[in-house]
């Protein structure tokens, strides 16, 4: 048994040795694939190619650092770095007692790095909803090409904590600063307006731009990724804050300016109104009070006829407020007395085939009761007696056909054709008021002649401590018989009894001229004036009130214009402590005539 299993083993056991010898004698470099011989070439090019590699990576690498270098530096400093303008604080404007009307406040402002933000369509529609904006609006900005990209500056706080909790790459948060504007639309004409750059485009705003500015800082920073700040690089430059500047408006004055033009226009169905407040004393505008207006803060849809300021910009033919001019002259050169008689009947004169007529024909008036009475044929009578060359140099002395020299923009100088040009019949109706224009404040100022005793005073929007020293242009005797004449006018025989106060004397002369309308004048377009001052034998104050087209039944300067005046004197010379000159009992004080001057 164990024989036969050895002889069925030995077999295998050679077999296997076989098969091993074999193995070992298998030759592979007589294999015909290993042993075919290799393309000369072919290892050339593979050196070759390997050298040509590394040439144009040295031949890059020396142009990104040797050539290229300030470019891609730039293309690294703008994908990491940043430089942010540190804003300036914009100065404040205060009125003449400290009380605010401009001021800026704290702000966040929201930006955003196109190329870095990240966000899903429902987080750019919750982004979008937040700053009011469609996604339309919000996804044109994060298309913009730029690296920096304003979304809103000026966001509310609890806005932008909102925005901040989204927790989205790319936004960036800055402070920035909003003009507010504590009177809003009472001195809306007067302080104007900034745009979002806050650079002053009306009123005081724009006029003192160089002032109320300042200088922006600079910051340069880098960012990571997600457009967060790293830290700050180079050296910060700090901003310089603005100057402030205080004016002479008076906000108590502005608000009740503002608030009985505003009640005028609104009970006579007017168009537009406007009041100036002058001091007699410094020159200063107390108030310049227009209607209708806007508010700064709220511009929307603004439209011009709103925001022009028409106490300076808005010219027209002052009427019967030019009386007192003419009269003054004639006063002033002895050509008339207070007491000269003259006839005025029938009422009508004629001037080179054109008629002039009185409102309400009257027989012989005094030159007092001409002013009194407001008779244009009285006036143009003593007017024809001058030639047209002193009539023209006084009106020129006075103000009108000049520009104010005034710290505002957009004042106008008027029109006063030169007196070579002039016609006797146009000569005429200059004497009272028509064929020349003026503003509603040069017509104040050049009703200072009458307040000073003859000097005309340079106007100001600046606060002023010292008196101001005027031009002396009429005698004073002339003067303060002009301001008796005007006292008349505004008494219960006068054009004007409404314009009186309980309190306080006053006098001035009512205005009222048709518009006009190409060549022609229109039949039922109106402007109504009053022009004033009190207490009547110290001026303190001027006060000139203006109502455009009002159409509500009366259109007359003394029932239109003189009540607003009335109530602007009586409180704002309560307001300035200006004690009382009449009996507070006394309604309305009644001058039977004025004495003799000369």
């Amino acid at each position: 048994m164990i024989a036969r299993a050895l002889k069925a083993v030995r077999p295998r056991r050679k077999t296997a040795t076989r098969s091993g010898a074999a193995a070992r004698s298998v030759r592979y470099g007589t294999s015909p694939l290993l042993a075919s011989p290799t393309p000369a070439w072919r290892s050339k090019m593979l050196v070759a190619l390997v050298g040509i590699g590394f040439a144009a990576l040295a031949a890059r690498a020396a142009y990104v650092q040797i050539v290229g270098s300030d470019f891609y530096q730039r293309q690294g400093e703008q994908r990491f770095t940043a430089r942010f303008d540190v804003p300036a604080s914009r100065g404040r404007i205060f009125d003449r007692n400290g009380a605010m009307l401009a001021g800026s406040v704290v702000t966040p402002q929201v930006a955003v790095a196109p190329r870095d933000f990240t966000a899903d369509r429902e987080q750019r529609r919750q982004l979008a909803r937040l700053l009011g904006m469609s996604h339309a609006e919000l996804a044109d900005k994060l298309d913009d090409k730029r690296n920096f990209v304003w979304l809103d500056r000026k966001v509310d706080e609890a806005t932008a904590e909102k925005v901040k909790a989204l927790k989205l790459p790319g936004l960036v948060f800055e402070r920035g600063y909003q003009r507010v504007y504590p009177e809003a639309a009472v001195a809306a004409h007067v302080v104007g307006f900034t745009d979002i750059d806050e650079h002053g485009r009306e009123g005081i705003e724009r006029a003192f731009d160089h002032l109320l500015e300042g200088r922006k800082g600079s910051r340069h920073v880098v960012r990571d990724r997600l457009g967060r700040v790293v830290e700050d690089t180079g050296e910060r430059v700090e901003p310089v804050d603005g100057r402030d500047v205080h004016l002479s408006i008076d906000a108590k004055v502005q608000g009740v300016a503002y608030q009985h033009i505003r009640d005028a226009v609104g009970a006579h169905k007017a168009r537009a109104g406007s009041v100036v407040v002058l001091d007699v004393t410094t020159g200063e505008i107390l108030a310049l009070a227009n209607v209708p207006t806007y508010n700064p803060t709220e511009r929307q849809n603004l439209v011009a006829d709103r925001v022009r300021n028409r106490a300076l910009t808005d010219v027209f033919e002052p009427g019967s407020t030019m009386k007192p001019f003419t009269v003054a002259w004639a006063l002033e050169t002895r050509r008339v007395a207070p007491t000269t008689p003259i006839q005025t009947a029938p009422g009508r004169i004629t001037i080179s085939g054109s008629t002039i007529s009185d409102a309400h024909p009257h027989g012989v008036l005094t030159v007092a009761e001409v002013v009194q009475k407001s008779s244009n044929v009285g006036t143009v009578k003593m007017a024809m007696q001058m030639p047209a060359r002193e009539m023209w140099e006084l009106f020129s002395q006075v103000g009108f056909g000049q520009r104010p020299q005034i710290e505002f923009p957009g004042a106008v100088s008027g029109r006063l054709r030169p007196f070579k040009s002039w016609r006797p019949v146009e000569q005429a109706t200059m004497s009272y008021g028509y064929g020349l224009s003026t503003s509603l404040l040069q017509l104040a100022r050049a009703y200072t002649v009458f307040a000073r005793d003859g000097e005309v005073i340079p106007v100001t929007v600046l606060k002023r401590s010292e008196p101001v020293e005027g031009v002396p242009v009429l005698s004073p005797r002339t003067a303060q018989a002009m301001r008796k004449m005007l006292r008349m006018a505004a008494a219960e025989k006068g054009t004007a009894p409404k314009a009186q106060t309980k309190a306080y004397s006053v006098g001035g002369k009512t205005g009222t001229a048709r518009k006009q309308e190409g060549k022609t004048y229109a039949n039922d377009r109106y402007r109504a004036w009053f022009v004033g001052m009190a207490p009547i034998d110290h001026p303190r104050i001027v006060v000139a009130v203006m109502v455009d087209e009002p159409s509500n039944g009366q259109h007359y300067g003394g029932d239109v214009a003189a009540p607003v005046f009335s109530k602007v004197v009586e409180q704002t010379l309560r307001m300035l402590g200006v004690p009382p000159d009449l009996d507070v009992q006394q309604q309305i004080v009644t001058t039977g005539g004025v004495e003799e001057s000369f």
